[in-house]
């Protein structure tokens, strides 16, 4: 038997109201609304820490259809705020499901509504901008919801990292996470031949960024995202990763200062967060885009081939063009639908960085050949 659906509002700050049904029971919740385009992989994008701090509308109209298992994330738990959909799908037809989206949700606390209009939403954000909002089955006065969404945090400004970032190191081996014996200072890297070692920093790292560089050869040493550059240089690593996650990047200033120190000193490769990251510790800047780019279905122009990657993006900031010409940076690739940056390249240090996903979860496998190309980076300095 389905349980009740009370009635949820989801108002903006802008004072714009959306009714829906909670299929979760009653909640409140405030934080950024956003819209992912992906058709399929709710999954990994309910898992993925660079959404932390934010409300998903899923554009596509039916959700929850082939249930949850337990392979498919991309953290420890739901990192989202709430989950808005158009419709949901209570009975799951696929033989990997394990449970439904509703107890996957339910078991998170984590709010899930149906029944929003999610075009009109959708719309909106597109035409006004990303913007705060409240969701509640609990207060149902369009007035005072408002007032919580105008209250609610800014996005720009924010540090989520340290909301995500793992509390202790770990390494990642055989597709999980393994603790280690003691601290840092004592650490020791197992004794593989042929391997690479990589330490990674999590500002909220999706799992399938470690599997795809442990398929490469990669002893992977994963670090809390304030470790310092002297930690770094002691754990002597072959290669420096810098991963996805939330937030402001510019409010990560321990990060930034880090990276900067780090420079030139082995091969870094950056992605989502971490480009924007090494962007700022380049001496750039960044800025916050009107509604970002979230999605399975972003065309990239790689600038040295010549060729268009369709990629999986989430990401709601961006490293300014502008503010890296004239230093020893050479653009990358760029985004076909806005021009805006999406990766970089050093012209003297071995180190490059992309805006969007290449490990795809979810999405297309056009950009895996940057593994490749980080593993490469570092059999030529080795």
């Amino acid at each position: 038997m389905l349980p009740d659906r009370p009635k949820a509002i989801l108002a903006l700050e802008d004072g714009s109201v959306f009714e829906g049904r909670s299929f979760t029971g009653h909640g409140e919740v405030t934080a950024e609304v956003v819209f992912n385009t992906s058709m399929s992989g709710y999954q990994e994008i309910l898992t993925d820490p660079s959404y932390c701090g934010q409300m998903v509308t899923m554009t596509y109209p039916l959700i929850g259809n082939y249930g949850i298992n337990d392979e498919d994330v991309e953290s420890e738990r739901v990192q989202v705020s709430a989950l808005l959909v158009k419709e949901y799908q209570e009975f799951p037809s696929n033989w990997r499901s394990q449970r439904t989206l509703r107890e996957y949700l339910e078991a998170s606390n984590v709010m899930g509504v149906e029944g929003i209009d999610t075009r009109a939403l959708t719309r909106h954000i597109r035409i006004q901008g990303a913007m705060k909002g409240a969701l509640s089955t609990v207060d149902l006065d369009p007035d005072s919801l408002v007032e919580k969404a105008k209250n609610a945090p800014d996005m720009v400004g924010r540090d989520l990292v340290k909301e995500v970032t793992c509390k202790k190191p770990f390494m990642w081996q055989g597709g999980r996470r393994v603790p280690i014996d003691g601290e840092l200072n004592s650490f020791e890297w197992p004794e593989r031949p042929r391997m690479f070692r990589v330490v990674a920093v999590d500002y909220g790292v999706k799992y399938n960024i470690l599997r795809l560089l442990e398929k490469r050869g990669c002893s992977l040493l994963v670090v809390p995202a304030d470790i310092t550059s002297q930690t770094i240089d002691a754990l002597e690593p072959d290669g420096l990763f810098l991963s996805n996650g939330p937030g402001d990047p510019a409010a990560v200033t321990y990060a930034v200062e880090t990276i900067r120190e780090q420079l030139g000193k082995r091969p870094t490769f950056g992605i989502c967060l971490g480009h924007q990251l090494l962007g700022l510790a380049l001496g750039g800047r960044t800025y916050k885009l009107k509604f970002g780019h979230r999605g399975a279905n972003q065309p990239v122009k790689d600038l040295a081939t010549g060729k268009v990657e369709i990629t999986s993006q989430n990401h709601g900031f961006c490293v300014d063009m502008e503010s890296l010409k004239g230093a020893d940076i050479e653009l990358s690739h760029v985004n076909l639908n806005d021009n805006t940056l999406e990766g970089l390249v050093h012209k003297k240090l071995p180190l490059f960085s992309v805006q969007y996903h290449p490990e795809a979860s979810p999405g297309p496998h056009d950009a895996s050949y940057l593994f490749d190309r980080f593993v490469e980076m570092m059999g030529k300095v080795k």
